[in-house]
Formats: structure tokens, sequence, C-alpha cells
């Protein structure tokens, strides 16, 4: 049975410009994960990131001696892997880790960041379960997914949505994409080759070594799961790739309004 094409992505590099990036994710290490060799290739061609860590995730880890200092670290390894990967600037909502829910607080917070920053792309952890590995659907991802597309769609863009935000000088403000990760293959529609930033990827999901009980094991699955990416692109042998199903939210063949 011949493998089924992805579908087409409304994204094309060469036409759509990206100066700014602001990336959402559950708990340190996610980012790294799904979106680490893309964000290492926008960064190094002068693009501005910006992290959002959701929970702090503090019910990570497998060393019962890291308990008592867990949040800390996982923030600290946070740092040192963006650094990695071109990126300084982390905001955090200290949601507990396993208790995120998509509700107004937590959207709140989305859209406010999301009007601070305004990027042109929202990147996010995609708010379908993968039931293919349904670890890459733990429920704070769930969560995440879901709490910032309600937030791009209507509240960021409402002024009358959340009016303290309007009023303290953060105005309404559409945002253009929105392109989320480890979500099913079946909605995947766009492919980056990250052939080029496999390494500084690998080494920054390395530094969350709180995470890791066999790195080697880790290591290897990213491997093979960028190069299975590649394939499916139709990318050339020896190629790497990470994928995304993105969405335009605001463009041309989109209608405003609330």
């Amino acid at each position: 049975m011949t493998a089924q094409a992805p579908a087409q992505s409304p994204f094309n590099p060469d036409k759509h410009r990206v100066e700014r990036v602001l990336c959402f994710a559950a708990h340190p290490d996610d980012i790294d994960f799904g979106a680490a060799g893309t964000i290492a290739a926008w960064t190094a061609a002068g693009v501005e990131v910006s992290y959002c860590i959701m929970t702090d995730g503090d019910a990570g880890g497998f060393d019962p001696a890291h308990r008592e200092e867990i949040v800390a670290l996982r923030a600290a390894e946070q740092e040192r892997a963006a650094a990695l990967v071109g990126v300084t600037d982390i905001h955090y909502l200290h949601e507990r880790d396993g208790f995120l829910e998509p509700n107004h607080l937590v959207m709140w917070g989305v859209v406010k960041l999301i009007r601070e920053i305004r990027p042109d792309v929202v990147m996010s952890l995609h708010p379908e379960r993968n039931w293919n590995r349904i670890q890459k659907s733990h429920p704070d991802h769930l969560a995440v997914g879901e709490a910032v597309t309600r937030a791009i769609y209507p509240a960021a863009e409402n002024p009358h949505a959340y009016p303290e935000l309007a009023e303290s000088g953060l105005d309404a403000y559409k945002v253009p994409w929105l392109w989320l990760f480890a979500g099913p293959e079946e909605r995947e529609n766009h492919f980056v080759d990250v052939t080029e930033h496999v390494e500084s990827k690998l080494a920054a999901l390395h530094v969350h070594v709180s995470q890791h009980p066999d790195a080697t094991a880790m290591e290897n699955t990213v491997r093979n799961g960028m190069v299975l990416n590649a394939q499916r692109a139709g990318l050339p042998e020896g190629r790497s790739a990470e994928a995304f199903h993105v969405v335009a939210i605001n463009g041309p063949g989109t209608i405003a309004g609330f």
C-alpha cells in the first residue's frame, strides 16, 4: 500500500516572513523534543523567539533526591537548553504539573503574552491526542494546545475580551500563524529540514538530565523520528526534519471578525 502524501501546508517560507515567534509548552523540555531544531534555524536567521512554559514541571524527574529542588532544577535546565538554540526570553505561568486546565486564568496569561510579544508565529503543543504514541499526549500537553487555540481566536484579537488588558495598553492582536507540534501524524502538513541543527537540538535535550533515565535511548528515538519525518516529507536521504500542523489564523484568505 502506498503511503498517503502529507497535506499541503499553507505556509510558504519563501513568501511568509517570520520575525517573532512565541512558543507555548506544558513542561521544560517539551519544546526541545518537538521544535528545537526549527527554533535553532530561526534564531540563526535572526528571528526573535520567546518561550512560555505553563507548568513548573514539579511532577517530573526520576531521582527521589531531586524532589525538593525539582522546580528550580528544571527551570535551570530549560534556560541552559534554550540558550543552546539561541533563546533567552523565557516566561512561566507556574501552573501545577499534571493539573493544567484550559481555563480563563490560563487563557488570560496566554492572551497577555501574545499581545505583549505580538508574534508572527505562535507555536504550541497540539490539542488533539496522538493515539499512535500516547506519550506525546500528556493531559497537560492537550490542555496547552486547547488553551492557546482558544486564546488565539477570538480572545487575543477581540478588544472586548479581557478588557483590563486593553486598558493597561495591551491592544488586541491578530495572530497570523499557529504552528502545532506533537499531534496526530495525519494532521501534520509542514516539515522543516533541520539537518544542520540536529546536534544543537540533541544538545538541548541532553541538558534535561533530570528527565532522561536512559539518555542513549532518548537520543536514538529522537534521531530516528527526525529521519522518518524527512522521509515522509520527501526530503533526500540523510536529511532530518521536524513536523508541524500549520494553521493560517489571519491572512488574505481569512474573514475578519470575532
